[in-house]
């Protein structure tokens, strides 16, 4: 039987049954009694006593040793985990320490709550794909959950798209940071950082995408690259692709040449990141992200493919997410009236 007292101002329930030992505390007694029957109940139907006595910690790490890895970008995920569980100056999330039996949507909503005062809705949403993942792989495979508790809490509401565009202003403080010039040949990681920024403006190629490209990839007679979907960093789609290369691209391609016998631009997607930061602070510009450069490609191709033609350049089955998220043209940039 269960067992309900008062404490102060909360009402705590207790469940020993069948070896497991529950409690839980609560504003009003009903809400007490009414844990406890659930509880009761998925004791005798054996949803409770199998979850291994580990934290939710622990299941962070297994996921980010096992899952993590064959992601399309596992660098951003794992660090992302990595802040969770303290690694480095951070301090570990409170979730971490809580134990698995224990866990519930309770968890996730004050966690919600908590990062919603922290960041940004669009960085919890990243960060809450990220644990129900977690979640569903320790329910569905591992066995350390019964279900996603997260099912049971409100998402956060998406925030509205990015509208943001990048100027030729930008791009031209960009390139003299890093030292780039059109008509040398580049001895730098900095310059090869510009490079790919250029290339990604061209083409709407992801970052993943354009550090995974190799030689072999190009099609200098047809103008084309492939990319594709089996390479870690270019399979966030599950689909290979071609995409068409215009003068420009192939005139920042040609530089490139001699430098990698198998990688065009020579660059991990870590690196990457962390150059065009270092990159975009030096030159004094905010809220700009390498991503940016897949919008304002796909903007600009606009002028020149239909939207069929464009969905089959950048990958997207669904032309509503097109629309949506990167086609970032104004009335103004339009309207001659």
């Amino acid at each position: 039987m269960a067992r309900i007292e008062k404490r102060g101002k909360r009402w705590r329930a207790r469940v020993r049954l069948s070896g497991v030992d529950k409690s839980e505390s609560f504003r009003t007694k009903t809400e007490a009694q009414s844990w406890a029957a659930q509880m009761e109940a998925d004791i005798v139907a054996g949803k409770h006593g199998r979850i291994p006595d580990k934290t939710f910690g622990d299941l962070l790490e297994r996921y980010m040793h096992e899952v993590s890895p064959s992601k399309g970008s596992p660098h951003k995920e794992i660090v992302r985990i990595q802040r969770f569980l303290g690694y480095g100056k951070s301090d570990p999330d409170p979730l971490v320490s809580i134990r698995l039996p224990d866990i519930g949507p309770e968890h996730f909503a004050d966690w919600r709550d908590r990062r919603l005062m922290e960041v940004s809705p669009a960085s919890v949403l990243r960060e809450w794909n990220l644990l129900s993942s977690a979640c569903n792989r320790a329910a569905k495979e591992w066995r350390w959950l019964t279900e996603n508790p997260m099912s049971h809490v409100t998402r956060p509401k998406k925030p509205n798209p990015r509208d943001r565009r990048v100027s030729e202003e930008e791009i031209e403080r960009i390139k003299i940071v890093c030292g780039y010039s059109e008509s040398s040949f580049m001895q730098t990681k900095q310059e090869r950082v510009a490079a790919a920024f250029l290339f990604a403006i061209e083409t709407a190629m992801r970052a993943g995408e354009i550090c995974m490209l190799r030689w072999g990839d190009i099609d200098d007679g047809r103008k084309l690259a492939h990319v594709r979907a089996v390479d870690a960093g270019a399979k966030k789609t599950g689909n290979s692709r071609v995409v068409p290369l215009s003068v420009e691209a192939i005139r920042i391609v040609e530089q490139l040449r001699g430098i990698d016998s198998e990688f065009v631009f020579a660059l991990s997607v870590a690196s990457l990141d962390a150059n065009f930061r270092k990159a975009k602070r030096k030159a004094i510009i905010g809220d700009l992200h390498f991503h940016d450069s897949r919008a304002e490609a796909l903007t600009r191709l606009s002028k020149r493919y239909d939207v069929m033609k464009l969905a089959q350049i950048s990958g997207h089955k669904d032309i509503r997410i097109l629309h949506e998220v990167y086609y970032r043209e104004t009335v103004e940039d339009w309207w001659e009236g």
